[in-house]
C-alpha cells in the first residue's frame, strides 16, 4: 500500500504485492502521473488562495486594484466617432384578458395583436421592440436608459404608445448628428406566433408574416429604409416565464453612423 497525503484527505493506494513485468511499469507510471497531478493542483489552489490569505492576515477587506489610471487629452476626443453602438433590452409580462392586472393587447413593432388571448402588463403600451430599440439608441448616445426620460411613475405615460419614445430617440440621434446605420431586433416569444398561416391577410399559399409590418413601422419612425432594419424572432422553448406564455421579451443591437 502507498499512501498519499492530499489536503488533509489520506489516500492508500493499494499495489500488487509482487508487481512484475508490464504490470509493474503500468503501476509506477500511473503513481507517478497522479503525484504529478496532486502537486499541480495543490500549487494551482495555493496561487488562488494565496492573495485571499495576504488580504485576511492584512484586515483588508479585497486585494487592492494596482490597474494604472491614465490620463487623456480632451481635445484628442472632442469628434464625435463615426460609429457608436447600443444594446437595448426589454420584458414584460402577459396576462390572460379579464385580469385587472392586465392592460391593453400585445404590441410588438407597432403591429397590435388585437385578438390575441393575453394582455400586457406594463404602464405603457408594453411594446418590447420599440422599448429595445430606443434603449440601444440611447445607449450607443451614452445616455439614460428608457426609464430615466420616460418614468414609469409618471402619469403621462400610462398607456402611451410607444411611438412617443420612438420619437424622442430619433431626435436624440440626429441632435448629435446621428441616423440608423443599420438595427438588429431580436424578439423571444412562445407567443404571439409572429408567422400565420391561416391569417385573414395571408396571400394564397403564403403565411402571413408580421415582421414585415414592423419593418415598415420601425423604418418609417427613424427616418432609414427599410433594408437598414432587422426583425428576427424565436421562441424559448419552452423554458421559464417567456416559454410558459408569461412574459415577452426582446434583444435590439443598433449601430448609429454619422450624418453626411
Amino acid at each position: 500500500e502507498l499512501t498519499l497525503l492530499t489536503n488533509s484527505r489520506k489516500r492508500i493506494l493499494k499495489t500488487p504485492s509482487r508487481p512484475c513485468g508490464a504490470s509493474r511499469a503500468m503501476t509506477l507510471a500511473a503513481l507517478a502521473i497522479g503525484g504529478a497531478l496532486l502537486l499541480a493542483s495543490g500549487g494551482f489552489r495555493a496561487q488562488i488562495e494565496a492573495p485571499r490569505r495576504r488580504a485576511a492576515l492584512s484586515g483588508a477587506s479585497r486585494v487592492p486594484c494596482t490597474a494604472t489610471k491614465r490620463d487623456y487629452d480632451p481635445a484628442e476626443w472632442s469628434e464625435e466617432p463615426p460609429q457608436r453602438i447600443g444594446h437595448g433590452f426589454d420584458i414584460h409580462r402577459m396576462t390572460p384578458k379579464g385580469d385587472p392586472e392586465g392592460g391593453g393587447p400585445v404590441v410588438v413593432g407597432g403591429v397590435v395583436f388585437e385578438d390575441f388571448e393575453l394582455r400586457i402588463v406594463a404602464h405603457s403600451d408594453g411594446d418590447v421592440a420599440y422599448h429595445s430599440i430606443v434603449d440601444a439608441i440611447f445607449g450607443a448616445l451614452t445616455l439614460p436608459d428608457i426609464g430615466a426620460f420616460f418614468p414609469d411613475t409618471d402619469p403621462r405615460w400610462k398607456g402611451a404608445p410607444s411611438d412617443v419614445f420612438m420619437d424622442e430617440a430619433w431626435k436624440q440621434m440626429d441632435a448629435r448628428g446621428y441616423r440608423i446605420g443599420n438595427l438588429d431586433v431580436t424578439l423571444i416569444a412562445e407567443a404571439p406566433r409572429m408567422i400565420v398561416n391561416d391569417h385573414p391577410k395571408s396571400e394564397p399559399g403564403k403565411p402571413f408574416d408580421h415582421k414585415l409590418g414592423m419593418v415598415e413601422n420601425i423604418a418609417s419612425l427613424l427616418g432609414c429604409p427599410p433594408n437598414r432594419v432587422n426583425v428576427k424572432a424565436r421562441t424559448h422553448e419552452k423554458v421559464d416565464a417567456v416559454g410558459e406564455k408569461r412574459a415577452i421579451s426582446c434583444h435590439v443591437v443598433a449601430i448609429l453612423e454619422r450624418k453626411p
